[in-house]
Protein backbone atom coordinates (compact mmCIF):
# COMPACT_ATOMS: atom_id res chain seq x y z
CA UNK A 1 0.00 0.00 0.00
CA UNK A 2 1.57 3.55 -1.40
CA UNK A 3 2.04 6.25 1.64
CA UNK A 4 -0.03 8.85 1.60
CA UNK A 5 1.63 12.17 2.06
CA UNK A 6 0.66 16.13 3.00
CA UNK A 7 2.12 18.70 0.58
CA UNK A 8 2.73 22.33 2.00
CA UNK A 9 3.03 25.11 -0.33
CA UNK A 10 5.70 26.82 1.42
CA UNK A 11 6.20 30.84 1.37
CA UNK A 12 3.99 31.84 -1.00
CA UNK A 13 6.39 35.07 -1.83
CA UNK A 14 8.80 32.06 -3.23
CA UNK A 15 9.69 29.23 -5.36
CA UNK A 16 7.43 27.29 -3.18
CA UNK A 17 4.34 26.69 -5.29
CA UNK A 18 6.12 26.56 -8.55
CA UNK A 19 8.19 24.07 -7.46
CA UNK A 20 5.27 21.56 -6.09
CA UNK A 21 3.91 22.08 -9.36
CA UNK A 22 6.72 21.07 -11.76
CA UNK A 23 6.76 17.91 -9.09
CA UNK A 24 3.36 17.21 -9.89
CA UNK A 25 3.82 17.36 -13.14
CA UNK A 26 6.17 13.96 -12.93
CA UNK A 27 4.14 11.02 -14.03
CA UNK A 28 6.40 8.82 -11.11
CA UNK A 29 5.51 11.10 -8.53
CA UNK A 30 1.66 10.38 -8.78
CA UNK A 31 2.44 6.63 -9.27
CA UNK A 32 5.02 6.52 -5.65
CA UNK A 33 2.18 8.14 -3.13
CA UNK A 34 -1.03 9.24 -2.63
CA UNK A 35 -0.73 13.07 -1.78
CA UNK A 36 -2.57 15.59 -0.50
CA UNK A 37 -2.19 19.08 -0.86
CA UNK A 38 -2.49 21.57 1.86
CA UNK A 39 -3.64 24.80 0.94
CA UNK A 40 -5.67 27.97 -0.34
CA UNK A 41 -6.82 26.69 -4.45
CA UNK A 42 -5.28 30.30 -5.50
CA UNK A 43 -1.43 29.13 -4.62
CA UNK A 44 -1.84 25.90 -6.45
CA UNK A 45 -2.98 27.78 -9.06
CA UNK A 46 -0.56 30.25 -9.25
CA UNK A 47 1.98 27.88 -9.08
CA UNK A 48 1.13 26.27 -11.78
CA UNK A 49 1.01 28.98 -14.23
CA UNK A 50 4.70 29.68 -12.57
CA UNK A 51 5.42 26.66 -13.67
CA UNK A 52 3.65 26.49 -16.88
CA UNK A 53 1.83 23.31 -16.06
CA UNK A 54 -1.25 22.11 -15.20
CA UNK A 55 -2.76 20.70 -11.90
CA UNK A 56 -5.81 19.50 -11.45
CA UNK A 57 -7.35 20.10 -8.14
CA UNK A 58 -9.89 17.56 -6.30
CA UNK A 59 -10.55 19.20 -3.31
CA UNK A 60 -11.92 17.31 -0.86
CA UNK A 61 -13.56 18.42 2.62
CA UNK A 62 -12.04 17.89 5.97
CA UNK A 63 -14.48 15.20 6.46
CA UNK A 64 -12.52 13.10 3.41
CA UNK A 65 -9.28 13.69 4.85
CA UNK A 66 -8.78 10.08 5.89
CA UNK A 67 -10.04 8.38 2.34
CA UNK A 68 -8.28 10.29 -0.24
CA UNK A 69 -6.60 8.57 -2.49
CA UNK A 70 -4.30 9.85 -6.20
CA UNK A 71 -3.92 13.63 -5.62
CA UNK A 72 -6.53 15.56 -3.81
CA UNK A 73 -6.24 19.10 -2.35
CA UNK A 74 -7.68 20.28 0.89
CA UNK A 75 -8.39 24.03 1.14
CA UNK A 76 -7.44 26.28 4.05
CA UNK A 77 -8.31 30.16 3.02
CA UNK A 78 -5.11 31.66 4.91
CA UNK A 79 -4.35 34.26 2.76
CA UNK A 80 -6.14 36.44 -0.06
CA UNK A 81 -4.74 36.23 -3.25
CA UNK A 82 -4.14 39.90 -3.50
CA UNK A 83 -1.94 39.73 -0.27
CA UNK A 84 0.66 37.31 -1.84
CA UNK A 85 3.76 39.53 -2.74
CA UNK A 86 5.91 37.59 -5.15
CA UNK A 87 9.52 38.16 -3.78
CA UNK A 88 8.55 39.96 -0.37
CA UNK A 89 8.85 38.89 3.11
CA UNK A 90 5.24 39.74 4.31
CA UNK A 91 3.06 38.78 8.08
CA UNK A 92 0.58 37.50 5.33
CA UNK A 93 3.08 34.51 3.92
CA UNK A 94 4.34 33.81 7.02
CA UNK A 95 1.19 33.47 8.30
CA UNK A 96 -0.22 30.67 5.83
CA UNK A 97 3.04 28.96 5.98
CA UNK A 98 2.61 28.17 9.40
CA UNK A 99 -1.28 27.49 9.52
CA UNK A 100 -0.53 24.93 6.62
CA UNK A 101 2.03 23.40 8.33
CA UNK A 102 -0.08 23.48 11.28
CA UNK A 103 -2.68 21.40 9.42
CA UNK A 104 -0.30 18.80 7.83
CA UNK A 105 0.98 17.92 10.98
CA UNK A 106 -2.48 17.98 12.53
CA UNK A 107 -2.86 15.37 9.58
CA UNK A 108 -0.21 13.57 10.37
CA UNK A 109 -0.96 12.97 14.46
CA UNK A 110 -4.66 12.02 13.47
CA UNK A 111 -3.10 8.88 10.87
CA UNK A 112 -4.45 10.59 8.25
CA UNK A 113 -1.06 10.82 6.26
CA UNK A 114 2.07 8.93 6.99
CA UNK A 115 4.48 12.25 6.11
CA UNK A 116 5.16 15.77 5.40
CA UNK A 117 7.15 17.63 2.33
CA UNK A 118 7.05 21.15 2.63
CA UNK A 119 8.52 23.84 0.00
CA UNK A 120 10.57 26.33 1.20
CA UNK A 121 10.09 29.08 4.55
CA UNK A 122 11.11 32.00 5.16
CA UNK A 123 12.36 32.46 9.00
CA UNK A 124 11.58 36.18 8.69
CA UNK A 125 8.27 35.98 7.38
CA UNK A 126 7.31 33.25 9.92
CA UNK A 127 8.73 34.90 12.88
CA UNK A 128 6.90 38.36 11.94
CA UNK A 129 3.70 35.87 12.18
CA UNK A 130 4.61 34.79 14.94
CA UNK A 131 7.03 31.68 14.97
CA UNK A 132 7.41 30.95 18.64
CA UNK A 133 10.50 28.80 18.06
CA UNK A 134 14.54 29.07 16.83
CA UNK A 135 13.77 27.60 13.78
CA UNK A 136 10.49 25.36 11.79
CA UNK A 137 12.16 22.40 13.06
CA UNK A 138 11.99 23.21 16.50
CA UNK A 139 8.39 24.60 15.89
CA UNK A 140 7.22 21.56 14.53
CA UNK A 141 8.50 19.50 17.78
CA UNK A 142 6.42 21.88 20.11
CA UNK A 143 3.55 22.38 18.27
CA UNK A 144 3.38 17.95 18.24
CA UNK A 145 4.37 18.38 21.58
CA UNK A 146 7.67 16.09 21.18
CA UNK A 147 10.06 16.32 24.07
CA UNK A 148 12.68 14.14 22.75
CA UNK A 149 16.24 14.49 20.77
CA UNK A 150 15.49 16.06 17.56
CA UNK A 151 17.73 17.53 14.95
CA UNK A 152 17.81 19.14 11.30
CA UNK A 153 19.71 16.60 8.94
CA UNK A 154 21.15 17.24 5.50
CA UNK A 155 20.84 14.67 3.09
CA UNK A 156 22.25 14.43 -0.48
CA UNK A 157 21.66 11.76 -3.02
CA UNK A 158 22.34 8.44 -0.69
CA UNK A 159 24.86 10.92 2.21
CA UNK A 160 23.70 12.33 5.04
CA UNK A 161 25.31 14.51 7.71
CA UNK A 162 24.55 15.42 11.00
CA UNK A 163 26.31 18.00 13.66
CA UNK A 164 27.10 18.15 17.40
CA UNK A 165 26.27 21.92 17.53
CA UNK A 166 24.77 23.66 14.73
CA UNK A 167 23.42 27.56 15.19
CA UNK A 168 25.99 29.18 17.87
CA UNK A 169 29.43 31.14 17.15
CA UNK A 170 32.48 29.28 16.10
CA UNK A 171 34.11 30.44 18.96
CA UNK A 172 31.47 28.74 21.44
CA UNK A 173 31.71 25.31 19.21
CA UNK A 174 34.42 23.22 21.49
CA UNK A 175 33.05 24.28 24.90
CA UNK A 176 29.91 22.84 23.63
CA UNK A 177 31.23 19.62 22.07
CA UNK A 178 30.71 16.50 24.87
CA UNK A 179 30.11 12.66 25.02
CA UNK A 180 26.16 12.71 25.13
CA UNK A 181 25.93 15.45 22.18
CA UNK A 182 28.51 13.30 19.94
CA UNK A 183 26.18 10.10 20.77
CA UNK A 184 22.97 11.56 20.06
CA UNK A 185 24.22 12.85 16.95
CA UNK A 186 25.50 9.39 15.77
CA UNK A 187 22.14 7.74 16.78
CA UNK A 188 20.20 10.10 15.10
CA UNK A 189 21.92 9.68 11.63
CA UNK A 190 22.08 5.53 12.36
CA UNK A 191 18.24 5.44 13.16
CA UNK A 192 17.37 7.74 10.30
CA UNK A 193 19.33 5.97 7.70
CA UNK A 194 17.99 2.86 9.26
CA UNK A 195 14.01 4.07 8.67
CA UNK A 196 15.27 5.49 5.22
CA UNK A 197 16.07 1.37 4.28
CA UNK A 198 19.63 1.25 4.95
CA UNK A 199 20.75 -1.76 6.94
CA UNK A 200 23.78 -1.64 8.71
CA UNK A 201 24.91 2.19 8.27
CA UNK A 202 28.28 3.45 7.70
CA UNK A 203 28.39 6.64 10.15
CA UNK A 204 32.12 8.56 10.39
CA UNK A 205 32.32 10.85 12.64
CA UNK A 206 34.66 14.15 12.30
CA UNK A 207 37.31 15.43 14.22
CA UNK A 208 37.45 19.08 15.41
CA UNK A 209 40.88 20.23 15.40
CA UNK A 210 43.00 20.32 12.00
CA UNK A 211 44.80 16.72 11.62
CA UNK A 212 42.06 15.38 13.90
CA UNK A 213 44.33 17.13 16.46
CA UNK A 214 47.35 15.23 15.45
CA UNK A 215 47.76 13.25 18.88
CA UNK A 216 47.29 16.56 21.39
CA UNK A 217 49.24 18.73 19.39
CA UNK A 218 46.04 20.72 18.52
CA UNK A 219 43.55 20.27 21.19
CA UNK A 220 42.74 16.86 22.88
CA UNK A 221 38.98 16.87 22.10
CA UNK A 222 39.60 13.87 19.72
CA UNK A 223 41.62 12.15 21.90
CA UNK A 224 39.45 12.88 25.12
CA UNK A 225 35.64 13.26 23.66
CA UNK A 226 35.09 11.77 20.67
CA UNK A 227 37.03 8.54 20.26
CA UNK A 228 35.51 7.44 23.63
CA UNK A 229 32.39 7.68 22.14
CA UNK A 230 33.33 5.93 18.66
CA UNK A 231 34.80 3.35 20.32
CA UNK A 232 31.27 2.81 22.85
CA UNK A 233 29.67 2.15 19.30
CA UNK A 234 31.73 -0.33 17.99
CA UNK A 235 31.93 -1.91 20.89
CA UNK A 236 28.13 -2.93 20.68
CA UNK A 237 28.85 -3.76 16.88
CA UNK A 238 28.28 -0.49 15.53
CA UNK A 239 29.78 0.44 12.10
CA UNK A 240 31.26 3.43 13.59
CA UNK A 241 34.58 5.09 12.81
CA UNK A 242 36.54 7.87 13.50
CA UNK A 243 37.77 10.78 14.42
CA UNK A 244 38.27 11.52 11.09
CA UNK A 245 40.22 14.76 9.91
CA UNK A 246 37.55 17.25 8.24
CA UNK A 247 39.38 17.74 5.20
CA UNK A 248 39.25 14.50 4.37
CA UNK A 249 36.22 12.68 5.59
CA UNK A 250 33.84 13.88 2.89
CA UNK A 251 36.29 12.68 0.44
CA UNK A 252 35.50 9.19 1.81
CA UNK A 253 31.88 10.24 1.25
CA UNK A 254 32.49 11.20 -1.97
CA UNK A 255 33.58 7.43 -2.95
CA UNK A 256 30.63 6.33 -1.59
CA UNK A 257 32.62 4.75 1.23
CA UNK A 258 30.23 5.98 3.82
CA UNK A 259 26.84 6.44 4.67
CA UNK A 260 26.59 10.02 7.35
CA UNK A 261 29.16 11.82 8.54
CA UNK A 262 28.73 13.15 11.95
CA UNK A 263 30.38 16.86 12.02
CA UNK A 264 31.11 18.84 15.21
CA UNK A 265 29.69 22.19 13.65
CA UNK A 266 27.26 23.88 11.32
CA UNK A 267 30.14 24.88 8.20
CA UNK A 268 31.95 22.34 8.69
CA UNK A 269 29.43 20.12 7.48
CA UNK A 270 27.09 22.17 5.05
CA UNK A 271 29.85 23.91 2.99
CA UNK A 272 31.40 20.69 1.91
CA UNK A 273 27.64 18.74 0.96
CA UNK A 274 26.26 22.49 -0.79
CA UNK A 275 29.43 21.99 -3.00
CA UNK A 276 28.65 18.66 -3.80
CA UNK A 277 25.36 19.10 -5.12
CA UNK A 278 23.43 22.05 -4.04
CA UNK A 279 20.48 21.89 -6.05
CA UNK A 280 19.89 18.17 -4.69
CA UNK A 281 20.32 18.79 -1.47
CA UNK A 282 17.38 18.04 1.36
CA UNK A 283 16.59 18.31 4.56
CA UNK A 284 15.38 16.07 6.91
CA UNK A 285 13.32 16.86 10.47
CA UNK A 286 15.36 13.75 11.75
CA UNK A 287 14.34 12.41 15.73
CA UNK A 288 10.49 13.63 15.08
CA UNK A 289 7.67 10.53 15.34
CA UNK A 290 6.21 11.60 11.77
CA UNK A 291 8.66 11.95 8.77
CA UNK A 292 9.05 15.17 7.30
CA UNK A 293 11.54 16.56 4.74
CA UNK A 294 11.93 20.06 2.49
CA UNK A 295 14.39 21.05 -0.32
CA UNK A 296 17.69 22.40 1.82
CA UNK A 297 17.66 25.67 -0.58
CA UNK A 298 15.51 28.82 0.63
CA UNK A 299 12.80 30.46 -1.22
CA UNK A 300 14.72 32.10 -4.12
CA UNK A 301 13.14 35.54 -3.56
CA UNK A 302 15.92 36.62 -7.01
CA UNK A 303 14.19 34.19 -9.46
CA UNK A 304 10.41 33.77 -7.73
CA UNK A 305 7.92 34.04 -10.63
CA UNK A 306 10.03 33.62 -13.18
CA UNK A 307 8.88 29.69 -13.77
CA UNK A 308 13.17 28.76 -13.47
CA UNK A 309 13.04 27.28 -10.63
CA UNK A 310 15.05 23.96 -10.50
CA UNK A 311 12.56 21.09 -9.10
CA UNK A 312 15.85 18.88 -8.75
CA UNK A 313 15.71 19.26 -4.33
CA UNK A 314 12.60 19.08 -3.77
CA UNK A 315 12.07 15.85 -5.77
CA UNK A 316 14.81 14.76 -4.14
CA UNK A 317 13.03 15.23 -0.67
CA UNK A 318 9.82 13.50 -2.04
CA UNK A 319 11.37 10.40 -3.22
CA UNK A 320 13.10 10.25 0.57
CA UNK A 321 9.91 11.30 2.17
CA UNK A 322 8.33 8.40 -0.22
CA UNK A 323 10.99 5.71 1.51
CA UNK A 324 11.08 6.76 5.04
CA UNK A 325 7.18 7.08 5.26
CA UNK A 326 6.72 3.32 3.90
CA UNK A 327 9.21 2.01 6.19
CA UNK A 328 7.23 3.74 8.85
CA UNK A 329 3.93 2.07 7.55
CA UNK A 330 5.81 -1.06 7.66
CA UNK A 331 6.95 -0.96 11.09
CA UNK A 332 3.86 0.06 12.32
CA UNK A 333 2.10 -2.55 10.37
Amino acid sequence: MRPRLAIVPGDPSGIGPELIAKLLNEDSVLEAADILLVGDAHLWQRGAEQAGVEVQLKTIGEADVGAFDGLAHLDLQTIDAGDVKVAEVTMAGGNTSLRCLDKALDLAQAGHVDGVLFAPFNKAAMTSAGLNAEDEHRYMARYLGFEGYHSEINVLDDLMTTRVTSHIGLKDVATNIDGPGILRAVELAHDTLARSGKMRPHVAVAALNPHAGDNGKFGREEIDVIEPVVKAFQKKQMNVTGPWPSDTVFLKAMRGEVDAVVTMYHDQGQIAIKLMGFERGVTVVGGLPIPVATPAHGTAFDIAGQGIANVGATRQAFELLVRMAQNAKNEAA
